[in-house]
This record gives C-alpha cells, sequence and structure tokens, in this order.
C-alpha cells in the first residue's frame, strides 16, 4: 500500500483529525516545492516514517499528501493540488455566481470553473483502473461531455432571465438567487460522479487492515464516487446558499437600504470566504481511507477474514 494511504489509515478516521489535517495539507506556499524536494519527502518518509512527531518527517508527510498521488505514486500536477485548489478556483467561483449583464460572460466563467473542477476531479480519482487507449478516448470524451453541459447548465439562470425576458421581482429572485443554490451543488456531484464513472465501471483496489491488496471491487468504487460526489455538492451548494442568506438579511438593513453599492463586494468577498472556509470541511466529510463492510461487497470478498472491514482509496 502507498504510504500516503497507511498515513490516512492511522490518522484520519475521525472527522475532526481529518479537519485538523487538511488545514495543515492545504498550505499554498507547499505548491512552490520542486520534483526533487517531493521525491526526498518521500524518501524520508520511507526511511523514518514512523517517526511521525519528528518536524521534519511530519512536514515531509504533508508535502508528500498534498503533491503525491496515492495509487500511482505519481507527482500530481501543481495546478491539480489540493493547496491550490481555493486560489485557483475561488475567483472562478465568485464570478459565475454574480449576477451577469448577458448570456456571454456568463458561459465564459462557467467553462472556466467546469474545466478546473473536471480537471481536479479526474487528477485526484482513484486510479486503480488500468489504463489503455480505449480508455483513456472514453475518459477524454466524458471530460468534455461533462465540461459542456455543466457549462451550459450553469449559466441556465442567466439564459432564462434573458431569452424568456422574465419579468417580476419574484422571476428575477427565482433565477438570480435561489436556482443557483441546487443547480451549483448538483453539478459539482455531477462532475464527479461522470468523470469518474470508471471506478464503478472498473472497480478500485480494496485492502485489508493489514494494507494488503485484496482485490478490485465495483461496489467500493460506487462507493467512492457518491461520498466524493456528496462532499463536492456540500462544498459548492453552501458557498451559494450562505452569501444569498447573507445579503438577503442584509437588504432589510436601513445602512444598506441607503448605501446599496455594498451589496456588491459583500456578495464576493462572503462568497470566497465561505468557500475557503467549506473546502477543508467538505474534504474532511468522508474518510479519504475509507471503510466498507465485506458484505457490502462483492462475492468474492465475503470469504476473506478482515473482522468484517476492508478499505478503500476514495480520492478526492
Amino acid at each position: 500500500m502507498d504510504p500516503n494511504l497507511q498515513y490516512w489509515q492511522s490518522n484520519g478516521q475521525s472527522f475532526l483529525s481529518r479537519l485538523r489535517l487538511w488545514f495543515r495539507i492545504l498550505d499554498p506556499s507547499s505548491v512552490l516545492s520542486s520534483q526533487a524536494e517531493i521525491e526526498q519527502a518521500r524518501k524520508l518518509i520511507q526511511n523514518e516514517g514512523h517517526t511521525q512527531r519528528n518536524e521534519k518527517v511530519a512536514n515531509a508527510w504533508l508535502l508528500s499528501l498534498s503533491s503525491v498521488h496515492p495509487d500511482t505514486g505519481g507527482v500530481i500536477s501543481p495546478v491539480f493540488r489540493s493547496q491550490v485548489f481555493l486560489p485557483i478556483s475561488a475567483p472562478l467561483v465568485v464570478a459565475s455566481l454574480i449576477p451577469h449583464k448577458g448570456i456571454k460572460p456568463a458561459l465564459f466563467w462557467q467553462f472556466l470553473l467546469q474545466t478546473y473542477c473536471a480537471g481536479f476531479n479526474h487528477s485526484n480519482r482513484n486510479a486503480t483502473a488500468t489504463k489503455d487507449n480505449k480508455t483513456s478516448m472514453k475518459q477524454s470524451i466524458l471530460i468534455v461531455g461533462t465540461v459542456a453541459y455543466s457549462t451550459f447548465a450553469g449559466a441556465l439562470p442567466q439564459i432564462i432571465l434573458k431569452r424568456f425576458r422574465l419579468i417580476g421581482a419574484v422571476a428575477e429572485t427565482f433565477s438570480r438567487s435561489l436556482l443557483p443554490i441546487p443547480l451549483s451543488a448538483c453539478l459539482a456531484a455531477f462532475s464527479v460522479m461522470v468523470i469518474r464513472s470508471e471506478e464503478a465501471d472498473n472497480g478500485i483496489r480494496v485492502f485489508d487492515s493489514n494494507g494488503n491488496a485484496v482485490g478490485v471491487s465495483k461496489a467500493a468504487g460506487s462507493k467512492a464516487i457518491k461520498e466524493t460526489a456528496l462532499s463536492r455538492a456540500a462544498l459548492f451548494g453552501t458557498t451559494a446558499a450562505v452569501p444569498t442568506l447573507l445579503l438577503a438579511l442584509l437588504k432589510r438593513a436601513e445602512f444598506v437600504k441607503r448605501n446599496p453599492m455594498i451589496i456588491a463586494p459583500v456578495r464576493h468577498i462572503s462568497t470566497a470566504i465561505i468557500f475557503g472556509l467549506m473546502i477543508p470541511v467538505s474534504f474532511s466529510l468522508f474518510p479519504h481511507f475509507g471503510k466498507v463492510k465485506r458484505e457490502n461487497l462483492e462475492e468474492e470478498f465475503k470469504s476473506i477474514d478482515s473482522n468484517g472491514e476492508l478499505f478503500y482509496h476514495r480520492g478526492l
């Protein structure tokens, strides 16, 4: 088993422990580490990984967890590492949720956001499935299709307002404030489920309590996808919902009524703050090294002696 997964197995089984760990992993300064530094950290872990209280080893673990893929052992592209998810996607989320004057700006920002999310989901998936030319072609088609569909669907509120020329406060409030909340959550979950569908089709590697691979399970792959999709829906749905509620309350204040220009900066800042706070929370909702009962897997796993539980890499 990859050392990263062993670390998650021993240090990330409770929500609070995962949350504390993610706050440390998401330090954006670590993305500046070179390939040589990452390789050196991996070697240090292999030699002294058991001495986790050593500060140098602890920092090596954090660098490895944030930069190395647990399944392939390869270094993740700096653009799609977890610690840059906030600085790259936050501006895109803010821009995609603000009211636009036309359809083209809405499509543009949605395209950038959905493209980045698709790349992030693909780079941080469970990579058990064997890669061949046929699988790669299918995956490329799924990514392109997901980005195209999500871009159009994400701009739907603006399209409704522009094309159907809805008038009235109720219709405008629904399209600009209410519809983006479930839409953002559903599209985030949709992107994960489609782009990572190969995990349910081909299965992912399952481990016993000692870290030994015992087989490949499609049921575990489906569970990993569902958990990640739910965590991503919670991230984007909450990010869309909380600023909307905050603005609804602020609009009743006399100060805001006298200074309506304050609404726009409050919307942008609150969206960025909520998104930043929700990233470690959403990443921590489910264990990175998940548990699954043998009876919930295929028949071949039910005869394995593992105290009733097996483990799998959920992905991110």
